[in-house]
């Protein structure tokens, strides 16, 4: 339900607070004698003596309880006879019924994926009344892929004898697979941990995203004349070019009919191309440059016979990706820049052509890292200056429905660095973030500099758009 991490340790402590909406896992939410697992890996030793202690509260709110099909309220009806005016109820509600995709939690509920050929899976068999089905998929990246989005390639590693893990270039993308077959794939927002890049970018401000990791959806409705047969079948996880280590695992929303105890489904048609990705490298010594560029576009749709009629469910997804690195100055100084634009489009309708509803996502996850750092001085330290530009841009429209969420953050700052730790420096961190839906706009900008908010400032108003 949530995916988090922690701020940086201080001596005196530090306390924080993370606040999410959670009304996605109502139907879980609702259920009595629920055990909740949270867990918090810590690290104690001579320098980090720490614990920490941690409260979970969830907050209930009144309102009237919207059942994903409306039971009480004939379907056809709802949806205007098939008019083909846009239905909000099938994307706004809740799921029936939430599958674990998971680990057997020995080492924590997520798979640990080390290389590219780790395909965790799991066997599933889902309900047979089951009208459309959603994998939620989260996602976090550690130990020599935490900074993925700057790796070069692992030749500019091995003929510069450079004694790092942090290689294998800079592209990711994380897919779901059923029973071998490919069912989609997404390219994962670069979020930047508290101790990341320069840890004094992240005091009070953390970067975009490590208290809350954003989690990818994959509608997987085209895909139940696969999964209706009552049968197990298996649902694999992947990371393509990914090394040690990812921890992913998934929820699985299903959505029933409730006037039926079996319907039928049928995939319509299947286009999955192989990614289309176009790698450069030119280097001498430490300098030079790397880039990649990449794209991806798949189809598929299926049908359901359902107690409301016959559904057709189109997903239509495409992502572009561009990266460069640059390295000069005998390797001290080194530029990444690194984009993410993708869109995703679903659309339901019946098979005599009324439209449900049609639901289109865009994203953009822009990132630029500059850094350049001194020679070493005779005791070993070393001045390292660093610029960071961040961006989570996404934009949902549905019918009458727009929600949209700007987030960026530019950053600047130096730090003396000994033995890995950071023993003195200076910092500041500008973010700027709006959100925009049906009901109105907010948005607020906050500036920290060395560790303290100078600025805070927010309004109803919002003028970024998309």
């Amino acid at each position: 339900m949530l995916r988090t991490s922690t701020a940086e340790p201080t001596e005196t402590g530090i306390l924080w607070k993370v606040r999410k909406d959670v009304t996605r896992y109502s139907s879980l939410l609702v259920r009595s004698n629920l055990t909740l697992t949270v867990m918090l890996e810590n690290v104690v030793n001579d320098v980090f003596t720490g614990v920490y202690h941690v409260n979970v509260s969830f907050i209930y709110y009144n309102g009237t309880r919207v059942s994903s099909f409306a039971p009480d309220v004939d379907w056809n009806r709802k949806l205007a006879l098939h008019s083909g005016k846009l239905t909000e109820n099938l994307y706004q509600a809740p799921a029936d019924l939430i599958i674990p995709i998971s680990d057997d939690g020995e080492h924590g509920c997520w798979f640990r994926i080390r290389s590219e050929s780790d395909i965790p899976s799991r066997q599933i068999k889902i309900p047979v009344n089951t009208l459309r089905a959603v994998l939620e998929v989260y996602v976090s990246f550690h130990g020599n892929d935490e900074f993925w989005y700057s790796n070069p390639p692992d030749s500019y590693i091995r003929l510069n004898n450079i004694t790092t893990g942090r290689g294998h270039g800079a592209y990711r993308e994380i897919y779901v697979s059923i029973d071998g077959i490919y069912v989609g794939s997404e390219l994962p927002f670069p979020v930047i941990f508290t101790g990341g890049i320069n840890p004094l970018f992240w005091e009070p401000v953390v970067a975009i995203g490590a208290f809350d990791l954003p989690s990818y959806d994959f509608d997987l409705s085209p895909f139940l004349g696969l999964l209706l047969d009552g049968e197990f079948h298996s649902l694999s996880l992947g990371v393509t070019d990914g090394i040690s280590y990812w921890l992913v695992d998934a929820n699985l929303h299903i959505w029933l009919d409730h006037h039926s105890s079996a319907v039928r489904a049928q995939s319509l048609s299947y286009e999955a191309p192989a990614l289309i990705v176009k790698r450069t490298s030119r280097f001498k010594q430490l300098d030079g440059s790397f880039n990649i560029i990449a794209r991806r576009k798949t189809q598929f749709s299926g049908w359901v016979n359902s107690s409301s009629g016959n559904i057709i469910t189109h997903i239509l997804q495409q992502f572009r990706f561009k990266s460069s690195i640059h390295f000069e100055s005998n390797g001290t100084r080194k530029v990444v820049n690194h984009k993410i634009v993708s869109r995703t489009e679903s659309k339901m309708e019946f098979e005599t052509g009324g439209l449900l509803t049609r639901a289109v996502t865009r994203k953009r996850y822009p990132l630029s890292v500059i850094t350049l750092n001194a020679p070493r001085m005779e005791n070993g330290s070393y001045l390292s200056l660093t610029n960071v530009s961040h961006g989570f841009i996404e934009k949902y429209t549905n019918g009458r429905i727009s929600r949209s969420v700007y987030n960026s953050q530019q950053c600047w700052g130096w730090m003396m660095v000994m033995d890995h730790s950071v023993v003195n420096g200076g910092a500041s961190t500008n973010q700027s973030f709006s959100y925009s839906d049906e009901f109105g706009c907010y948005s607020r900008t906050v500036a920290a500099t060395n560790g303290t908010l100078i600025a805070d400032n927010s309004t109803i108003i919002c003028s970024t758009s998309m």
